[in-house]
């Protein structure tokens, strides 16, 4: 593609955002992805979440389910952990009471807490549980265009699929974490924000340096407003390139306009959060800017 077609396709993308945003009618932004089949890891009997630390101990195990159950709980449900699985370990606290001597010699209670730990299994390492209704779950097929996009990206950031009911760039960590693939309803929406994710990547200092991901950012300043602008309007051009904005431009319209009204912004924000889309999917494309002469 020439730097005059390139462009031009970035124009026109531009155009159709900006159009969609004062059309009557657009609908809010939602989230692409299924909160409860994504979600936190959470025990499939109380359906409480895990937290803290135990979060990280269950999803770094990659299941699709997140639902987990102790051993006795597996066979409480009429099934059984199968032959071989491994548990995961999890901790949880336990207050402990002691009857201590003070220093004056009396005896008192004393209450401490004391780290324990136990093991769970994902109820994908079971069989037989009849009373847990199974996840449906969607396998999409790859775009191969998407895949050579992300693929191609030079100094990438690691992407993992750890990230539960969420999606984001740590630029702490220089890495994008999204929820599991299957939890989208659509494929396209599935890249779209992976491409948005990646878009916030190239302002990391080794990449394109840019001031809302370099500098500290809180949720909701003009920064950070800005900065998710640029990452959608990059994840559009992405998607243009590939072939699938069709099925995401209402979506990414109602997301840049959700920012666009924090920001109280006219329509020159939004343009220049274009320009700088636009560099952010140059850098990820490999290509180098280039400017029509006519």
């Amino acid at each position: 593609m020439s730097g005059k077609e390139k462009m031009d396709v970035y124009q026109i993308v531009t155009d159709q955002i900006i159009e969609a945003m004062d059309r009557d009618g657009l609908p809010p932004w939602r989230k692409a992805w299924n909160a409860g089949l994504a979600g936190l890891p959470m025990n499939a009997v109380s359906k409480k979440a895990y937290r803290g630390v135990n979060i990280l101990l269950l999803m770094s195990q990659n299941y699709t389910d997140n639902r987990w159950v102790s051993y006795k709980q597996a066979q409480e449900l009429g099934g059984n952990v199968r032959k071989g699985e491994k548990g995961t370990i999890i901790t949880f606290w336990k207050i402990t009471k002691e009857e201590r001597q003070n220093d004056d010699g009396e005896m008192e209670t004393k209450t401490f807490p004391l780290l324990r730990y136990y093991r769970v299994w994902n109820v994908e390492q079971c069989d037989g549980i009849e009373k847990l209704k199974p996840l449906t779950v969607i396998e999409h097929d790859p775009i191969p265009e998407a895949e050579a996009v992300v693929a191609g990206m030079p100094n990438p950031p690691d992407i993992d699929h750890l990230g539960g009911d969420r999606a984001f760039y740590s630029p702490m960590l220089d890495s994008i974490s999204l929820p599991a693939k299957c939890s989208f309803g659509k494929v396209e929406e599935y890249y779209s924000t992976k491409f948005h994710e990646m878009g916030h990547s190239t302002g990391h200092q080794s990449r394109n340096n840019r001031k809302g991901i370099c500098e500290i950012n809180h949720f909701g300043d003009d920064n950070y407003s800005q900065e998710e602008l640029v990452a959608e309007f990059c994840a559009a051009f992405l998607c243009a390139e590939t072939g699938i904005i069709p099925a995401t431009l209402e979506n990414s319209a109602a997301y840049i306009k959700s920012w666009k009204d924090v920001l109280k912004a006219d329509k020159k924000m939004v343009v220049f959060a274009a320009s700088q889309g636009q560099k952010a999917a140059d850098y990820i494309l490999d290509r180098k800017p280039e400017y029509a002469t006519n």
